[in-house]
C-alpha cells in the first residue's frame, strides 16, 4: 500500500503577492488554476518541477482577515540544494522569522504568515 503526497492546501488573503513570493523565494511557478466564472474564488496550483509537489493557494474575493490555520505551528516544508544561497535571498527578502542553527534550519514566512521551513539537501 502506498500514499502520494500531490498537494498543500492555503488560503491567501492576496493571490499575486503569495505567487510573486513564492516563485521568487523557492522557485515555483503555477502549473494551473481554476475557479468559477463569477471570479469569487480562484484554487492556483504551483509546482516545484522537480518533485511534483504542488502548493494550491485558496483565494476568496472580499475575504480581508487572514484565515485561522491551527497556529504558527503549522508549516510546510522545502529542502533547497543550496542553502546558503537562499539563505542570503531570504535575508535580502526579509521573510525570515525563525532561525535554529543547531538544527540546521530556517523559517520564512509568506505574505500570508504561512511559516515555511527551509532544509539543506
Amino acid at each position: 500500500m502506498k500514499a502520494t503526497f500531490i498537494h498543500r492546501c492555503t488560503h491567501v488573503l492576496d493571490k499575486e503577492a503569495t505567487i510573486a513570493f513564492y516563485e521568487r523565494a523557492l522557485g515555483l511557478r503555477v502549473a494551473r488554476e481554476f475557479g468559477p466564472e463569477d471570479g469569487s474564488w480562484t484554487n492556483t496550483f504551483l509546482v516545484d518541477e522537480s518533485t511534483g509537489f504542488e502548493l494550491e493557494l485558496t483565494w476568496n474575493r472580499g475575504r480581508t482577515e487572514p484565515y485561522d490555520n491551527g497556529g504558527q505551528d503549522e508549516h510546510i516544508a522545502f529542502r533547497v540544494d543550496d542553502f546558503d544561497a537562499f539563505h542570503a535571498l531570504h535575508e535580502e527578502m526579509g521573510c525570515i522569522v525563525r532561525e535554529n542553527p543547531r538544527m540546521g534550519l530556517y523559517f520564512i514566512t509568506d505574505p500570508d504568515g504561512q511559516w515555511i521551513e527551509i532544509l539543506p539537501a
